[in-house]
């Protein structure tokens, strides 16, 4: 007897006005695409009823490509013409994947500063390798809903920078998917277990993947979900413990593995899988052989396992401590941690975030789908077939955005942790007379100096009216989107002029760069203060300087000649101490020569009234 489901009247639209819209938890290690159909989500399986499809692409000479599982079955026999773990590569530059070289038998090429892997068929970025793993989920979800996809919803790292999330948007539209969101994959298993559960409160979303990791902490309430802070590592996962895992097998072994890709690729399989038994049993035995030559036998005990991947899993701790400190919760209580990733079956991984965090984790949704079964539910909402849902969700910027201006300074314009999406104004002004043009350059980073920050972009606003400096109104917009992608723009308010820069960069933060930001922030931040304020006091120097000197060029004859030479001397001696790295000495020199020009500055006003009173009536006036 085949069971319906029943729905009250109302709560469905009819089958031709809902829309196909899909959530995909694009993975390291493996992918799962979801659909919501009757109220609950549907996460997809192929014709062999498998819904964790391996994110691994095979190509061959013939220019065939093959994806999933079958290619991640031929990793070891070709293991060049066979990527796996590419999520790690996207948004990466050719100068940033040092580690993934030395790691796997890949032969790279640079195209134009953005790494290609080179196989039989051609020569391949991460975004195009990418783009073949979603267009096998897109044919398997349309061959299964028997219908064209309209949206998806695609999850990313929540430590996914600009650049790595524009690299996901680019190879879904290679893949012919219309993104309706970038979501992050923490706040997508929020979603999830938001919804399911209804508590509300304080949150913890531990992701561990098979190559990033992420830590979030939510506020859930009345539907609202707050990202407070994100933390994590985009270079860290279970790949790492079949690394290390391997290693240790190579060494015990003595594996010639240096001179032997396929051999390496066969070690990594087998260290995967001794892994992924441990979680159920004690102990297990590993044979290496490949192709009828035996390497020898190791016997591995979940202890000796759990010795070997200890500061693996200690590594996600550090970052669960900095972003509960960030999160700022003032004593609220975490009601509960949220487990995500297939990294999270490993016992001693549950066991060592129950100890930090003091309660049991949530584990009650598989883990490997948790991410795509929220994904899904946000699809349906967004591709509008929830009309009445009250769900908001509000990520947030993991690293500050701000402006560089006079001195080398950063004007922070949207601070880290700050809610997306996200729009905020500040408004500049021209430092020299009669400038027509301004260099907006956008920078990345928690310092106070943008030599210490990271630069994104740069372009010139042109054509602002000369005018005497500082009297130029310049408005710089930068604006967020739910994407996480960042949009400057800059206005000047008299002419109207603008220009305006969507940004893209080449490449992106490496993960040691991202965490070594935010604490080189807290380590520096005495030093940084007292530099900024010496740097100010600097420019405020030069600025003074610049508009005394117009000034006693053009008017200077108002002065007494013995006036006259007196302000010139003060200036000198401002001059003398523009570029001094003692702060009260350039303060003192400040004081003294506006003391010094203040007589100066009235005969001028005077000149400058009596000018303008010449040919006018007093009634008019």
């Amino acid at each position: 007897m085949a069971l319906m489901q029943i729905v009250e009247p109302g709560q469905t639209q009819a089958p031709h006005q809902r829309r196909i819209a899909v959530g995909i938890d694009l993975g390291t290690t493996n992918s799962l695409i979801a659909v919501m159909r009757s109220a609950v989500v549907d996460v997809l399986a192929d014709d062999s009823g498998r819904k964790l499809f391996p994110s691994v692409v095979q190509y061959q000479s013939n220019n065939q490509v093959i994806v999933g599982e079958a290619a991640r079955f031929s990793s070891a026999l070709d293991p060049q013409n066979t990527i796996i773990s590419v999520k790690r590569l996207m948004g990466k530059g050719f100068e940033d994947i040092h580690d993934f070289q030395s790691k796997f038998p890949y032969s790279f090429v640079s195209n134009q500063g953005v790494p290609a892997i080179s196989t039989v068929s051609g020569d391949y970025s991460a975004t195009e390798i990418s783009a073949q793993i979603l267009s096998y989920l897109k044919n398997i979800a349309e061959n299964r809903l028997v219908d064209k996809i309209q949206g998806a919803v695609i999850t990313v790292p929540a430590y996914f920078d600009d650049a790595q999330r524009q690299a996901t948007k680019d190879a879904a539209r290679l893949a012919g998917i219309n993104v309706l969101r970038l979501l992050n994959e923490p706040t997508a298993a929020a979603v999830a277990y938001g919804l399911d559960s209804g508590e509300e409160g304080i949150h913890a979303i531990y992701d561990f993947g098979g190559g990033t990791f992420d830590i979030s902490i939510l506020r859930f309430t009345r539907g609202v979900f707050e990202v407070l802070s994100t933390g994590g590592d985009s270079s860290l996962g279970g790949d790492d413990m079949d690394q290390a895992l391997s290693e240790w097998m190579i060494s015990q072994l003595s594996i010639p593995v240096e001179k032997n890709p396929s051999l390496l690729r066969h070690v990594l399989n087998l260290a995967r899988g001794a892994k992924e038994s441990l979680s159920d049993l004690d102990e297990v035995n590993i044979h290496v052989c490949l192709q009828g030559e035996s390497y020898g036998q190791l016997h591995l005990t979940r202890e000796g396992l759990e010795q070997i991947i200890e500061p693996i899993v200690s590594k996600t701790l550090k970052s669960c401590k900095r972003a509960l400190r960030d999160a700022n919760l003032q004593g609220e209580p975490i009601r509960a941690i949220v487990m995500v990733g297939g990294s999270t079956r490993v016992p001693l991984v549950r066991q060592k975030v129950e100890a930090f965090f003091g309660i049991a984790p949530l584990v009650s949704i598989d883990p490997d789908q948790v991410v795509a079964v929220g994904a899904a539910r946000q699809a349906d909402l967004l591709i509008g077939n929830q009309p009445n849902s009250d769900l908001l969700l509000l990520d947030v910027c993991p690293l500050s955005l701000g402006i560089e201006t006079m001195g080398g300074l950063v004007e922070k314009i949207i601070a880290r942790n700050t809610s997306i999406p996200v729009a905020k104004a500040q408004e500049f002004t021209t430092f020299k007379n009669g400038q027509t043009a301004m260099l907006i350059h956008v920078v990345q980073g928690e310092r106070e100096l943008v030599k210490d920050c990271r630069s994104l972009a740069q372009f010139t606003l042109r054509g602002i009216p000369p005018m005497v400096a500082g009297a130029a109104k310049v408005k710089v917009i930068y604006q967020i989107d739910a994407d996480g992608l960042l949009m400057v723009s800059a206005q000047e308010l008299v002419s109207g002029v603008q220009a305006k820069v969507e940004v893209k960069p080449s490449y992106g933060l490496s993960d040691e760069q991202m965490i070594s930001m935010i604490q080189a922030s807290f380590s520096n931040a005495e030093e940084d203060l007292q530099q900024r304020t010496l740097c100010e006091q600097q420019v405020e120097a030069k600025r003074m300087l610049l508009a005394i000197e117009v000034a006693l060029d053009k008017d200077g004859h108002l002065l007494p000649k013995n006036e006259f030479e007196s302000l010139s001397q003060k200036v000198e001696l401002l001059k003398q101490t523009t570029d001094s790295d003692d702060i009260q000495t350039i303060r003192k020199a400040l004081e003294v020569v506006d003391k010094a020009s203040q007589h100066f500055a009235a005969l001028r006003m005077n000149q400058s009234v009596s000018q303008a009173l010449i040919g006018q009536q007093v009634d008019r006036i």
